[in-house]
């Protein structure tokens, strides 16, 4: 049977999606899906078993296509810490990105070091969400078992370890640790050390490897039966797999509504910003994706449409008959602490309730709370520098509710823009497994395979008038928090 396909695998806080396309030409095929076990911080922690669990069971929903899969490459969840011992067995389960458990530990590092100089040599300041918080964590918590770790690694590279045996990782996804350097492209073993001593970080660190460059190959025997001979990709970070999957040209500005929320650009240089407010990743392509987070999205308002007990449909249509302002109902969304800005512990608050509330005010200020917060980290990136004069892109999730696309074109007066792509995590996993297929440079293949965008949403003309004055509500509530 002929190979003709690549496969990109989005291994998310909740689910793992595999999206097989022609090698050819990146044309759709299958798309398959498993859940991940549900977390809710401040513990939030996953078995790395269960990934790979969720990854056979959407591989078995695929079966009929496996002997055609020429290549797979991975786009996983940033900063989780995996630790493996000498047999490859996971010592724990991982920490993830959205624990805050490690929040002292990020403040006894930053007492170590100046943030400035974190920035400068990683482009991040340490925060719960890093991975070299968790280490720090680990290390208090459980004393000396990262001693015990023969290998420590990422979500993405364990699942490229699992599907190749061999233990590497690239510049994107590495950049979300804390002690990657992203301007040089090496790890800085010093800074790991601030967060456990006395460990052979060059030795359990995995090998970097360029991010369109092949791990390896599905070896003789593999328990995925029919991949044998097939060729792994580099891997990733996920928000770096997505920024490819949809072809993000300089100048776009993405914002993703999932579980986190996101907002970031691609910039050829590389931005440090030792407020820590903006993340200076890498991405997947040579370029830089800094990047502004939060750790409340999506997740908001699912929360408040059980609150109202309402479905999707009936949600946006209370929001969108909710005049903009939602006539001085504010939501400061921190239900599960912040990140950016870094307030692990703080609650989520409601502000200007009136005897006369209506759902539809709650509703719409639910949306207006969550974007609010991520327009404040794209003020953030442009005052650093970041281009912002192409597309405003929406993805994720919740990029598909009208009202999440209407609420960004008012409150910014810009046009917004959507791709067909569903999972773009998983679809530019797929282009960086062409490139590992080819020798070719994966930003080449994304350019030719970039997807199909429309306007989705245009800016209303009285609700954009009362934009400033919405963000200056949200401004005014956030500083009463």
């Amino acid at each position: 049977m002929k190979r003709d396909l690549v496969a990109g695998i989005d291994s998310s806080t909740q689910s793992c999606t595999v999206v097989l396309r022609l090698a050819e030409d990146g044309a759709f095929v299958a798309e398959a899906r498993a859940p991940h076990p549900v977390t809710t911080p401040p513990r939030s922690e996953q078995s790395p078993l269960a990934w790979w669990g969720a990854f056979l069971a959407a591989m078995g929903q695929l079966q009929a296509y496996i002997p055609r899969i020429a290549a797979l490459s991975v786009g996983g969840q940033g900063h989780g810490l995996v630790m493996l011992d000498a047999a490859g067995v996971p010592l724990r389960d991982a920490k993830l990105w959205n624990d805050t458990e490690s929040a002292l530990d990020a403040a006894r590092l930053l007492e170590q070091l100046d943030p400035e100089l974190w920035a400068d040599r990683t482009g991040s300041v340490p925060a719960a969400a890093l991975t070299i918080s968790k280490l720090a964590w680990t290390e208090r918590v459980h004393p000396g078992l990262v001693g015990r770790a023969h290998k420590i690694m990422l979500p993405s590279d364990y699942l490229v370890y699992k599907l190749s045996g061999r233990a590497v990782t690239e510049r994107g996804v590495s950049s979300g640790t804390g002690y990657f350097n992203p301007f040089t492209n090496a790890w800085d073993p010093s800074l790991a050390e601030l967060a456990v001593p006395g460990i052979d970080w060059p030795a359990v660190l995995p090998e970097i490897i360029g991010s369109s460059d092949r791990a390896g190959m599905v070896p003789v025997g593999h328990e995925v039966s029919g991949l044998e001979g097939a060729v792994i990709g580099a891997g990733s970070g996920d928000n770096m797999t997505a920024a490819i999957g949809m072809g993000i040209r300089q100048g776009d500005v993405v914002i993703s509504f999932g579980t986190s929320g996101t907002i970031y650009g691609i910039s050829d240089i590389g931005i440090k910003d030792g407020t820590g407010a903006i993340n200076g990743y890498a991405d997947a392509t040579g370029a830089f994706l800094p990047m502004a987070t939060t750790l409340n999205s999506a997740k908001v308002t699912d929360a408040f449409r059980r609150i109202l007990n309402v479905d999707a449909e009936r949600f946006d249509q209370l929001a969108l008959a909710t005049p903009a302002g939602s006539n001085g109902v504010v939501l400061v969304p921190y239900l599960d602490g912040e990140r950016t800005p870094n307030l692990p512990d703080a609650t989520g608050s409601l502000l200007g309730l009136r005897s006369d509330v209506t759902p539809g005010q709650i509703a719409r200020a639910a949306v207006e709370g969550v974007i609010c917060g991520l327009l404040e980290g794209g003020d953030l990136l442009r005052a650093k520098g970041l281009k912002s004069d192409g597309r405003l892109i929406v993805t994720g999730g919740a990029s598909r509710s009208l009202t999440y696309r209407q609420v960004l074109a008012d409150l910014t007066g810009q046009p917004v823009w959507a791709c067909e792509l569903a999972e773009a995590a998983a679809a530019g996993a797929a282009v960086q497994a062409a490139a590992a297929l080819t020798g070719r440079d994966a930003a080449e293949i994304a350019r030719e395979w970039t997807p199909t965008y429309k306007r989705v949403a245009e800016p209303n003309v009285e609700a954009f008038s009362r934009a400033e004055e919405v963000r200056s509500n949200y401004r005014k509530a956030r500083g009463l928090v």
